[in-house]
């Protein structure tokens, strides 16, 4: 198993590494760290104003010196034997990533990092290496407490994208001898009122039951499927439940059924990462394509 770290020097990176190692270490993998160098002379020109030309630098010079720093952070956080050679690229950083992951199987990366236009804008970083890899995503916060990956929970809409995900779920799980959680959310929300039927609980139960037969019954009395009836958003929904329930891991499709009758997965991925302390594993139902 091949993992890319994307880095950019802060200490929510870091974290990124820690989690790599963790996840490495479980399902035998590789971990490449990975930094994405904006050149000064690719910038807007405000920024290069009252610049002499001896600003911009020898790139060769900058990458031995980027590569040197990505190595001593990255030996810091993770096993030697667990490590390939750190990758330095130059460009987008979002682009970059995505161009990489193709070589890989998963990317660990936090959520924001270090500002100002010569560092990863992560925020924005994360959010378009979500939509747009097709490599799965695990995205962490500096709180996010993975341990050994214990407890993890896999959201359902019940459609076919919602199951690409289930594999990865399945695969973490075994390595790391865990329980799972299954949820589908039945939002009202997203109901118009007379059709907020409370005997569609005892349907999507049902169903419920079924998928989680059909997917996990391998593990047994350690996983569980749960219908969580609420009046929020999909998102909202999840994250009270996060919040009331320590999870190590939610492992999620990033794009679901349409319509207001089922959870719309694509925005209520991205709106779970921007707002849920726990590790997000996002796994892009394209991705094959």
């Amino acid at each position: 198993m091949k993992i890319l770290v994307p880095v950019d020097f802060s200490e929510l990176s870091e974290k990124a590494l820690e989690v790599a190692n963790t996840l490495a270490e479980l399902m035998d993998g590789k971990i490449t760290p990975f930094h994405s160098h904006i050149p000064i002379a690719e910038l807007d020109e405000p920024y290069a104003l009252g610049m002499s030309s001896s600003t911009f630098q020898d790139f060769d010079a900058i990458e031995k010196s980027l590569r040197e720093r990505l190595l001593k952070i990255s030996k810091s956080k993770i096993k030697d034997e667990l490590m390939e050679d750190p990758m330095i690229s130059v460009g987008n950083p979002a682009q970059s990533i995505i161009d990489a992951s193709n070589d890989f199987d998963y990317i660990i990366m936090s959520t924001h990092g270090r500002t100002g236009f010569s560092r990863f804008l992560l925020g924005s970083v994360a959010e378009k290496v979500l939509r747009l890899a097709h490599t799965p995503v695990l995205v962490v916060e500096d709180e996010s407490n993975v341990e050994r990956f214990k407890k993890i929970l896999v959201t359902t809409d019940f459609s076919d994208n919602a199951t690409v995900a289930f594999p990865y779920a399945k695969a973490i799980a075994e390595a790391a001898d865990a329980e799972i959680v299954l949820i589908h959310i039945l939002s009202f929300a997203q109901f118009d009122k007379d059709e907020q039927d409370l005997s569609l609980t005892s349907l999507r139960e049902k169903r419920i039951k079924l998928v989680e037969k059909e997917h996990f019954h391998k593990f047994g009395d350690k996983v569980s499927s749960k219908v969580i009836v609420s009046a929020d958003s999909p998102h909202e929904a999840i994250y009270k439940y996060v919040k009331d329930n320590s999870f190590n891991l939610i492992v999620m499709s990033t794009v679901g059924r349409t319509g207001i009758n089922y959870m719309m997965m694509g925005s209520t991925t991205a709106n779970v990462v921007r707002h849920v302390k726990t590790a997000v594993l996002s796994v892009n139902p394209k991705m094959d394509n």
